[in-house]
């Protein structure tokens, strides 16, 4: 049986955005292998075939020795399965699982799920991970990316590839997130899903909140999501007190707060791959209102679907909110349909299933030949 390591920093993320990759490895009779941190996920995982490998990783922290140590663990897992694939999301599981795959001669598929906040400034340590990426991704049998803009990043950084393809980021399950019925408007309801962080704009988001809530009556603003940076944790409990906003804090299940929303709300300025928060709000037939930054303008045609506005540009957003609440019942119920037609047309995770099986049967063949 063909063995495929599937290199991961989160359970959730894995089974959320991955599972049906995974479903159709298995179908394909592939024995998969996850090799990532433990988490309640993990048993679904388990559930639908999968066997597991423990292995903590700091997503975030930049100690040497600690990743070196995540760099020895994955060149000796790699040793001891004998994988015919691995495939890796995000950026350490990349690096490290890459190199490993290189030392070890094994199909590499490698997934850029977005560039990190690290590498768009230049920095020591952008310099550090684009060394890095030279090495992890020479011999990758093909890198997959999110968006048109990441592929350019490693054109004009000289990060040369054998082979590669751009797919509509992690694509949605249209099933899972099917079209909702569009809610009354004796409130309209705002939501802003994500980590609540400077990047991902939460502060243009609750600036915003608390102008339109002093002006209309009838607005209702939403936050779900962990709280990164402590920060906010404050800022969040007294802008709930003052009745600006409602913090549901961190939801395994969005789909219900999707059921009572007009709109999502998603000002980052982070460096996305593509936006999962708006896939699957526009997936479920939601407007969506978003900034003019990659991985989330290709979600959008500007007026038809939703809006997009400048990043960190909270008086763009004031006003884009204000168009949305002027608009008739029918106008923003037929912008969420148009929402849905474009993912069911565009970003169907079908999409991503057939791009990794594409290229997966394509060793196969070489093999046999």
């Amino acid at each position: 049986m063909k063995k495929i390591l599937i290199l991961s920093n989160h359970h959730a993320y894995t089974y959320n955005f991955r599972k049906e990759i995974i479903q159709a490895l298995l179908k394909q009779n592939y024995k998969v292998i996850l090799v990532l941190p433990y988490g309640d996920k993990v048993e679904l995982l388990k559930n639908m075939g999968c066997e597991f490998i423990d292995l903590p990783l700091d997503r975030r922290g930049m100690n040497p020795i600690t990743d070196f140590k995540l760099f020895l663990r994955y060149r000796k897992i790699i040793k001891k399965v004998k994988p015919d694939a691995v495939l890796s999301y995000t950026v350490k599981p990349n690096l490290y699982g890459g190199i490993a795959c290189r030392m070890g001669k094994v199909p590499f598929f490698p997934n850029i799920t977005g560039l990190g906040s690290a590498v768009e400034n230049n920095n020591p340590i952008q310099k550090f991970i684009l060394f890095m990426s030279k090495q992890a991704y020479k011999n990758a049998t093909c890198v997959f990316f999110q968006n048109e803009e990441n592929k350019v990043f490693f054109y004009k950084n000289n990060i040369k590839l054998k082979n590669y393809r751009v797919i509509p980021g992690s694509g949605v399950n249209v099933q899972d997130f099917s079209l909702l019925p569009y809610p009354s408007e004796d409130t309209i309801e705002f939501l802003y899903i994500s980590r609540i962080m400077k990047q991902k704009g939460i502060d243009q988001y609750l600036d915003a909140a608390e102008y339109i809530k002093n002006k209309y009556n009838n607005v209702n603003f939403h936050v779900l999501g962990f709280c990164e940076e402590d920060y906010y944790i404050s800022k969040l409990q007294k802008l709930q007190n003052e009745k600006i906003i409602e913090y549901h804090g961190m939801q395994d299940d969005v789909k219900e707060f999707h059921r009572k929303s007009h709109c999502t709300i998603h000002p980052t300025y982070y460096p996305e791959g593509m936006s999962n928060v708006l896939l699957e709000s526009a997936a479920s037939g939601r407007p969506i209102i978003t900034t003019n930054r990659s991985g989330c303008r290709e979600i959008v045609d500007n007026g038809v679907n939703g809006y997009i506005i400048e990043q960190e540009n909270t008086e763009e957003l004031i006003r884009k909110i204000e168009k949305f609440i002027d608009l008739s019942p029918n106008e923003k119920k037929k912008m969420g349909i148009a929402a849905r037609q474009k993912i069911e047309k565009e970003f169907d995770r079908k999409l991503v299933v057939e791009a990794y099986i594409n290229e997966l049967t394509k060793i196969s063949t070489k093999v046999n030949k």
